[in-house]
């Protein structure tokens, strides 16, 4: 339900205030409410574009706060609500390119698009109803859109590739938390960040930067679909690490689509992770030193296991790269299976090619979440724009990862920098059994590995989810996703 009483809110503009050439804060509050369990929750949501200024000196002299980047956000807060012991929680999706569109409208906000789900899509126009499980009833929330996605750009004259990387998306997306935080009284509050997939990255990134630059503490972090070390996902030359790593999301894929008889997925992800963790990366690393019975033999067991044939197996050397097993899987049935959520299938041009043309299940989710922004920023938000909101946008590649030079990109040391600093800093990981972008077992490998004492390990929980990249667009997982994460807000405020 929505408040038709609409309001400009005044800019916070020091610099720009007289100079209409300057950019300005252009965002808009309007008044809601839902019911959640038979509760009546009022709620104001604000979305806009903030500016985001840069103190600017030249030649040693200060040439002032000058604005570079308007970024869009939208947040919710529970009105009557006591601000020093009210959670707010900070959410964005990855990409990188990536607006915060799915996390926003498919799980955490207070409206939800229903979309369908593997097997069963709905037709245009789509729906847009009530969340009743929305993060909401327990944290503030805010939706950051990091630069040239969403509706978020560089100002005029200013060059975006400045935020299309690693520490400069930190950075901007840092400064969108303090200016919100400040502006709204909410130092004192319990503060928390939810990202997805390079979300995940960034919240890591995240933790230990707030916590170095602006002495900004955190209470917990919230990872969905998590990659902190793009060792476990870089299918190059040399690295024969994620082949293992992948292994068992192959396995539950293959269980999904009936390649395992009667086994129970327990059992088959057991029996995975098993030959994972052992038997399988000494086989790689034997290379031609495998006699041919020692090779037969691994082919043999990664053959059952991926629902790959045996030839197939042994002509890749032993080693599967994902999106040739997605679509190598079924092609005998002529699909392949989706990257995002393995569920989803779909039908190719050409099925003799190696690599899929399009990702199934990202295409499936693509235009119900499209249409389901582009209707409630305007109609319930009342904010115009006639940007085109970007979804997930090209826009921003190449992604500099210069700050890695020489070495690999990974946050696995800043996540544990943060914790070692504030002990009192929650994690909880959130996976999907047939996530084929960011698999379980990798991420598993690098939390094992986190340079942490081992009492800090009990900071971390883990939740797993028969779906896939996106697991709220399945709709039980949604539900108990839900659950958790309201749980695990309760239980990390400290209040």
């Amino acid at each position: 339900m929505t408040d038709k009483d609409t309001a400009d809110e005044q800019p916070v503009n020091d610099e720009s205030a007289g100079a209409e050439d300057l950019p300005a804060d252009d965002l808009v509050t309007t008044r809601h409410s839902i019911t959640v369990k038979r509760r009546k929750l009022n709620y104001t949501a604000t979305a806009g574009r903030v500016v985001l200024r840069q103190e600017v000196l030249t030649d040693g002299k200060f040439d002032g706060h000058l604005p570079k980047a308007e970024v869009f956000v939208t947040a919710y807060t529970l009105d009557g609500a006591d601000p020093s012991r009210r959670p707010v929680t900070f959410a964005f999706n990855g990409g990188p390119g990536s607006s915060s569109v799915w996390l926003h409208l498919g799980l955490l906000g207070p409206r939800r698009v229903v979309s369908g789900d593997a097997g069963a899509p709905v037709p245009p126009p789509y729906d847009l109803v009530d969340n009743a499980e929305t993060l909401l009833t327990h944290s503030d929330l805010v939706f950051i859109d990091p630069v040239s996605t969403g509706y978020s750009r560089a100002v005029k004259g200013e060059k975006p590739g400045a935020y299309h990387g690693f520490q400069g998306d930190l950075e901007s997306v840092g400064e969108v938390i303090r200016l919100w935080t400040s502006r709204n009284g909410r130092w004192m509050s319990p503060k928390f960040l939810a990202g997805e997939s390079y979300g995940t990255l960034r919240a890591a990134g995240l933790a230990e930067h707030l916590q170095s630059r602006y002495g900004m503490y955190l209470n917990g972090l919230m990872l969905i679909s998590s990659v902190l070390d793009f060792t476990t996902l870089d299918f190059s030359d040399n690295n024969d690490v994620p082949h293992t790593l992948f292994l068992p999301t192959y396995a539950a894929i293959a269980h999904y689509h009936g390649l395992h008889g009667d086994r129970s997925l327990e059992d088959v992800l057991a029996d995975a992770e098993d030959f994972a963790s052992r038997d399988y990366p000494w086989a790689l690393a034997r290379g031609n030193r495998l006699s041919a019975e020692e090779r037969a033999g691994a082919v043999a067991r990664l053959a059952a296991l991926t629902g790959l044939s045996e030839d197939y197996v042994d002509r890749v050397d032993l080693r599967v790269e994902h999106v040739r097993f997605f679509t190598e899987l079924l092609r005998s049935r002529r699909l392949v299976v989706g990257r995002l959520d393995s569920r989803f299938t779909g039908p190719e041009r050409d099925h003799g090619r190696e690599h899929f043309s399009q990702d199934p299940s990202y295409a499936a989710i693509l235009g119900p979440y499209t249409a389901a922004l582009n209707h409630y920023v305007r109609t319930d938000l009342g904010y115009e724009n006639d940007l085109p909101y970007e979804i997930l946008t090209g826009n921003v590649r190449p992604w500099s990862y210069k700050e890695f030079e020489g070495t690999h990109v990974s946050v696995a040391d800043k996540l544990a920098t943060a914790m070692r600093a504030n002990p009192h800093l929650k994690v909880h990981i959130a996976y999907g059994y047939y996530d084929g972008a960011t698999p379980y077992y990798a991420a598993e490998h690098v939390v094992a590995h986190l340079r942490i004492p081992q009492e800090l390990h009990d900071n971390i929980e883990s939740a797993y989810y028969p779906a896939g990249h996106m697991m709220y667009v399945h709709e039980p997982s949604r539900l108990q996703q839900s659950k958790d994460l309201a749980d695990f807000v309760q239980a990390s405020s400290n209040r």
